[in-house]
């Protein structure tokens, strides 16, 4: 009877050591490979149980005064499966927060591209409003130059008559003086 429960005792030493080698390659194995080591570590978690349940069984088939050693041991297998149940869980919920981490990075990279995006957009609408402003303003200074061009040759023809309207009266000064100071002398002369 006690061959049956060392028996068993061996299949589930085999059993939770291969299962903890499983569970501590879990974590670095690619998405793919990490899906089905997951199943293969579920189905054998469920063989040591199993194991456990034909130990417990055995057990209890041992005669009470001899009981106590086998008890105490199938109280640290239950512990040790409880621990690899656990350690297996934490594994599992470690991989889940790793990728909603980096879910929550890439919706924050994509946010941030997102918003990237709008800013340069309302940039590039300033910049055309820009160019806009700019080629209106060049319009308005070549009319302007234009304009002062136009203005600078009304002015110099207006200082050019001015300029000869005084040459003009000057002459006429003096052709007047000239024709006063004739009269006169002729007048002085003739008296």
């Amino acid at each position: 009877m006690s061959s049956d429960f060392e028996g068993y005792e061996q299949d589930f030493a085999v059993l939770t050591a291969e299962i903890t080698s499983k569970i501590a390659r879990v974590p670095r194995l690619p998405p793919d490979e990490k899906k089905q080591m997951v199943g293969h570590v579920e189905k054998q978690l469920e063989e040591a149980k199993e194991l456990l349940e034909q130990m417990d069984l055995e057990v209890r088939e041992i005669p009470p005064q001899s009981r106590g050693m086998y008890s105490n041991r199938m109280r640290s297998y239950k512990q040790e499966m409880g621990k690899l149940e656990t350690d297996f869980r934490a594994h599992l919920l470690d991989n889940t927060e790793r990728l909603e981490r980096s879910s929550r990075r890439l919706e924050a990279g994509y946010q941030i591209a997102v918003e990237t995006e709008q800013i340069g957009q309302e940039m590039l609408e300033n910049l055309s409003h820009d160019r806009e402003k700019i080629q209106r303003a060049r319009e308005r200074l070549r009319e302007t130059d234009a304009n002062l061009g136009k203005s600078s040759r009304v002015l110099t023809g207006m200082l050019r008559r001015i300029i000869q309207n005084r040459i003009l009266v000057v002459v006429l000064a003096i052709i007047l003086v000239v024709t006063i100071l004739m009269a006169i002398t002729f007048s002085v002369r003739r008296r």
